[in-house]
């Protein structure tokens, strides 16, 4: 086109400014637009670094768990917030949540298990946006007294690849959740596995500590002699490091079948102490057998085994460690919580390993010292026995020669008399001596099927229906010329009578005297037996002492029912043993060794 050709304004007309006025606002529109969302997104990465700051400003988990929540309320404007934790096993484990007041939460109840929307992020750990809950098929809806809740955000937390748990976001105050929502609580939900991290070591960490100082306490206390008893110790510091509520040390009884709560600390600590119940169907039992610990993470899912701490306290999650001792399982280490608390992880059963480990050492040294000291006992036992026999004895003996010696060379047969009486007490002061030396110094040696160990075992036996401790004496060599077989009758003769002096007699005192003579040609043994109780009287029933005539008459001898004082009566009959009353009895029964 000429420049002819272009039109020319009229210069009578004036120029119109609307178009490029029109333009301008427009830019300027534009421009303010594009700085309210520059000013918006660098208000929400200030809230951001704000929402930081917040999480990794303290490493104890409990908090950083809340403050992880409240940092992303206040991040996207959301009325509601929590954070599942999930379960080994599925579900959620804790439930930390914020925006509801105390009343309000009482009222719903329970806290949600992993269900429907929280249930699905668990299933499938990608984020989820909803601008309406209710319309989503995966929604189970509310409970009763549930605030209503329409939006929903949900993101999973994960700690070194692994999903810990996942933060849910509800009641947002915009109209609807956008993408940079998501975005800015993924990228705080990525600090926050940081700082979950660090908290779950800085608590390793610390729990590592503990558990050293603990050692080295437990230590100390199992060289000494003094303080507190080291399973004590052991079961006290376990439940403080391990945040137990409940921990109790049970051994095998003596008898066998059953267990007894040896030690108990924390929750139901009064009522456990010295409980004793059947080992059957137990997870002690369990340990006992495999010795293998096992971990359970709520023990009201057990079916198998019982637990006798949830008779008295109301546990959830469990360990269970075995006591190894050098040969065998000694015992075991029950530590439990409260039903609702976390389970005890793989680090705590590690730990409590370690402890469980010192309190085998606690029950090995225990036994040992109790052996050492029995030990002790009876080596102090056979110097008295020893220096009774070279010493006291010799000179005992020595003394009734000469007594006996003089005796013969008096002219005068009362003063004879006296000094024969004299020998005769102390012959029997040497025989009681005897007695006493083989009492000190019998559970040293071999001698379990010894006539005087036998016999003794069986006064021991009747002493606590008696009252009192009868006294016994033996003469000649008993040990050596008693055959086996009639020391059994010799136990069962014993046995017999004095659960009849026990029964019948309302004695003080009993005394039993076995003599052996080994005469080649006249050798027998007598076992006596007198009480100073009321006498036979005229009972009915004489089948204890016919068993007693029976036994003697098999080997060839006799049995004599008398008064210590009254005349002998050898049949053992009736008629005989009434002469026994008043004034106690008196029981001989004698057998031929030939």
């Amino acid at each position: 086109m000429k420049q002819s050709e272009i039109p020319q304004p009229d210069a009578d007309q004036p120029m119109s400014m609307e178009g490029p006025r029109l333009e301008l606002d427009e830019l300027l529109a534009q421009l303010v637009d594009r700085a309210q969302d520059v000013m918006g997104a660098q208000s929400r990465l200030r809230g951001l670094l704000r929402a930081n700051r917040m999480i990794v400003g303290d490493l104890a988990l409990p908090v950083v768990l809340r403050r992880i929540v409240e940092a992303a309320c206040e991040l996207v404007h959301a009325r509601y917030g929590a954070l599942g934790v999930i379960a080994p096993g599925g579900g959620l484990e804790q439930f930390i949540h914020v925006g509801m007041d105390p009343e309000t939460v009482a009222r719903i109840g329970h806290l949600p298990e992993g269900k429907g929307l929280l249930g699905a992020l668990i299933d499938d750990p990608r984020p989820i946006r909803l601008q309406d809950m209710a319309a989503d098929p995966r929604s189970v809806g509310f409970p009763p007294d549930h605030p209503p809740m329409d939006s929903f955000l949900g993101v999973p937390i994960r700690v070194r690849d692994e999903v810990y748990g996942n933060l849910y976001l509800t009641g947002h105050d915009q109209s609807e959740v956008s993408a940079e929502d998501e975005e800015l609580v993924l990228s705080l939900a990525a600090s926050a596995g940081v700082a979950i991290e660090n908290a779950r070591l800085f608590d390793e960490a610390r729990k590592r500590q503990e558990w050293l100082q603990a050692s080295t306490e437990i230590t100390r206390q199992l060289l000494s002699n003094e303080g507190e008893e080291p399973l004590r110790v052991i079961a006290r510091r376990l439940q403080q490091i391990a945040d137990a509520d409940a921990v109790n040390v049970v051994l095998p009884t003596p008898e066998g079948g059953r267990l007894m709560v040896e030690v108990a600390t924390g929750a139901g600590a009064d009522q456990l102490t010295g409980l004793s119940y059947p080992i059957e169907n137990t997870v002690s039992q369990l340990v006992l057998d495999n010795g293998r610990a096992v971990l359970i993470g709520d023990i009201s899912l057990e079916q198998q085994h019982s637990v006798h701490l949830s008779e008295f306290v109301p546990i959830g999650p469990l360990m269970v460690l075995p006591l190894v001792g050098t040969q065998r399982v000694r015992g075991a280490l029950v530590v439990g919580r409260l039903h609702g608390r976390p389970r005890f992880t793989a680090g705590d059963l590690e730990m409590a390993t370690t402890f469980a480990n010192q309190a085998a050492v606690a029950v090995e040294l225990a036994d040992a010292r109790a052996d050492q000291e029995r030990v002790a006992l009876l080596e102090d036992r056979d110097r008295i026995a020893r220096d009774l026999h070279d010493h006291v004895i010799q000179r005992l003996f020595g003394a009734g020669l000469t007594v006996q010696s003089i005796a013969s060379g008096l002219g005068d047969e009362s003063f004879a008399h006296r000094l024969g009486r004299v020998v005769t007490d102390i012959d029997e002061t040497i025989r009681q001596i005897r007695t006493s030396i083989f009492q000190l110094r019998g559970p040293l040696g071999p001698a379990t099927g010894a006539v005087r160990a036998r016999l003794l075992a069986v006064a021991a036996e009747i002493a606590p229906s008696l009252q009192f401790a009868p006294r016994l004496t033996f003469s000649g060599p008993v040990d050596s010329v008693v055959p086996e077989a009639v020391a059994d009758e010799l136990v069962a003769v014993l046995r017999e009578a004095l659960s009849n002096v026990a029964r019948h007699a309302s004695a003080k005192s009993v005394a039993v005297n076995l003599d052996a003579n080994s005469h080649a040609f006249n050798a027998e043994v007598s076992l006596a037996i007198t009480d100073d109780g009321v006498g036979m009287g005229d009972t009915e029933r004489r089948s204890g002492l016919a068993n007693l005539r029976e036994r003697a008459e098999c080997h060839g001898g006799s049995f004599t029912i008398r008064s210590p004082l009254g005349d002998p009566d050898s049949s053992g009959t009736e008629a005989g043993a009434q002469l026994g009353a008043p004034g106690g009895t008196r029981l001989l029964w004698t057998i031929p060794l030939n």
